[in-house]
């Protein structure tokens, strides 16, 4: 599990370097690596929201040298299919990013060209990876969690990657808030405001 090294050019969004790897999207990122075996050298990427989608049609982009489309289900379909045919003559790897789930295409020659692609899909996060998820996400906020934090709040938090970095926002400013460490404490305000009566109730 743990962390990949994405190789990334940091620019001035300052957004993430590296994404967490797990049962979630490990089969995601292999294929990245190989898109000689793609069908006619296309893939299609989805994924829940958070998840890395955006961040690893960069790293595929930078590795790979090949062309990464994201929020390709909100472009024009005719031009979209033109891209396509583009890649295809030049032999160049196309990656095509979908933030919706359930895409559906209503040009025929698009539909039929991306149906034989490879689709991807970045699923929910196991345990070990949503640990290495909050720790990391921390460490992006500069935030010093207490230890142990990723054992306590593994069983209790929303099993997503939108609920893990919403989590992990609210641990830092709640610390930031009462100028306190981020220790057990303020784990379970946090839980609490993010999750109120749904929180587990574990011992």
């Amino acid at each position: 599990m743990g962390q990949f090294a994405l190789p990334l050019r940091r620019g001035l969004d300052r957004g993430p370097s590296r994404i967490v790897l797990g049962e979630g999207n490990r089969r995601v990122v292999e294929a990245l690596q190989r898109p000689e075996n793609w069908p006619f050298r296309t893939a299609v990427l989805t994924g829940p929201p958070r998840s890395g989608k955006s961040l690893l049609a960069r790293w595929f982009a930078e590795q790979a040298g090949g062309e990464a489309v994201d929020e390709a289900d909100r472009l024009d379909e005719t031009a979209l299919f033109h891209r396509w045919n583009r890649s295809q003559e030049s032999g160049t790897p196309l990656l095509l990013v979908a933030q919706a789930p359930g895409w559906e295409i209503a040009l025929p020659d698009l539909k039929s060209r991306l149906g034989a692609a490879l689709h991807l899909e970045i699923e929910a996060p196991e345990d070990e990876m949503a640990g290495n998820l909050i720790l990391s996400l921390a460490e992006e906020y500069g935030l010093a969690l207490g230890e142990g934090a990723a054992a306590y709040l593994v069983p209790r938090c929303e099993r997503s990657y939108a609920g893990l970095e919403k989590l992990v926002q609210e641990i830092d400013r709640l610390s930031l808030e009462r100028k306190q460490p981020a220790t057990m404490a303020i784990w379970r305000a946090a839980l609490e405001a993010v999750l109120g009566s749904e929180q587990p109730k574990l011992l």
